[in-house]
């Protein structure tokens, strides 16, 4: 089984949550992987669903791996359910488990009426491994391994989750959340739901102001509009946002816009690079590029910001970009202490700027 990518996590997910929502169970579920948000979401469903009130008390068992060892889980598996025709044992932290082998020899022979919830999380499974062979061969077992998102893939992924909240949301709002929360899902999915708690009812576009307002992240102070600053050359606004930076560090820690100016001038020269391979070739640099291609070679969230890269692949030669991106690991450093004297992370953003100003 050929280790999947997070579209693949995502329809997996979304199939497995669909079965569970018919009333359809497993004897077994293996949720694993780098990325737990969906063996989250899956494992609470069961434990809200796959049980009633009054089932729920004789008939759910949860342990955590640290706390627990193979033959325990195994014996609460054996167990037959009291007034009711399952009973659940969910193994959260699997992965800290002692004797874990002991799950596999079950899996071999498993009883009907138990429903196994096995969370291996922040890790994958050697699946040439005797017990995933035994755990993924068990009949009737559902697996799945997730991956972790990669920026490009969170643009996606944000509109999903908004759409199944029937609402839509504005590039730059997806952008905005993507600097401020990265790429961790359910930190995401929290910061959501408690947006829509206080949002009017009826609101069916989600705008930068929205996520301002009640998430606490400003649109026009943040590392988005910091980069399209740099990006058309406006020094000035890049200046202020960096002041805004330096009397809010909590808030804009320097080592995520250092980060976040890196990625963002590696794309600049790899399309500064694609734009000398045409004209190498004899065509107009931009020839056979459009929007959706450039945002498919840079892997951006989304077409909308094609239109800042070729801006900024004009304006910064790639040279220029070379010398750049070597001051951002010169300041990656002094942000971490190393020949930074006494400059504060304030002062260091706005003499990186002022080098990019008068390169």
């Amino acid at each position: 089984m050929a280790k999947q990518n997070f579209r693949d996590t995502q329809q997996a997910a979304g199939r497995i949550l669909a079965e569970l929502k018919q009333g359809r169970y497993a004897p077994l579920y293996l949720l694993s992987g780098e990325e737990g948000f969906y063996t989250d979401k899956i494992s609470a469903y069961i434990a809200a669903h796959a049980l009633n009130d009054s089932e729920r008390e004789f008939n759910q068992t949860v342990v955590y791996g640290k706390e627990t060892d193979g033959p325990t889980v195994v014996s609460l598996c054996r167990r037959y359910p009291m007034m009711s025709q399952r009973q659940v044992v969910i193994v959260r932290e699997a992965q800290a488990m002692r004797n874990f082998d002991a799950l596999g020899v079950y899996a071999q022979q498993p009883l009907a009426s138990t429903v196994l919830v096995i969370c291996y999380k922040g890790k994958s499974f050697d699946k040439r491994s005797v017990v995933y062979k035994q755990l993924a061969g068990c009949p009737g077992a559902v697996v799945l391994e997730a991956s972790t998102p990669r920026d490009y893939e969170m643009e996606g992924w944000m509109r999903d989750l908004f759409a199944a909240r029937g609402c839509r949301i504005e590039p730059k709002a997806i952008q905005m959340l993507a600097d401020h929360l990265g790429t961790e899902l359910q930190k995401i999915d929290n910061e959501v739901e408690k947006l829509f708690t206080r949002l009017p009812d009826g609101t069916q576009e989600i705008t930068a102001a929205h996520i301002e307002q009640n998430i606490g992240i400003s649109k026009d102070y943040n590392n988005f509009e910091l980069t399209r600053a740099l990006s058309e050359r406006n020094m000035a606004r890049a200046l202020t946002i960096a002041d805004h930076f330096a009397a809010n560090p909590k808030d804009n820690p320097l080592p995520a816009t250092l980060a976040t100016l890196f990625h963002h001038f590696q794309r600049i020269v790899t399309l500064g690079i694609a734009q000398w391979e045409n004209r190498k070739q004899g065509r107009p640099a931009m020839t056979g590029l459009s929007e959706m291609e450039i945002a498919r070679l840079l892997k951006l969230p989304a077409p909308f910001f094609a239109k800042e890269y070729i801006g900024a692949a004009a304006n910064y030669p790639n040279a220029k970009v070379f010398t750049i991106l070597g001051w951002l690991r010169e300041f990656d450093m002094k942000s971490k202490g190393m020949n930074a004297g006494s400059a504060g992370d304030g002062e260091l953003l706005r003499e990186l700027i002022l080098r990019i100003a008068m390169l």
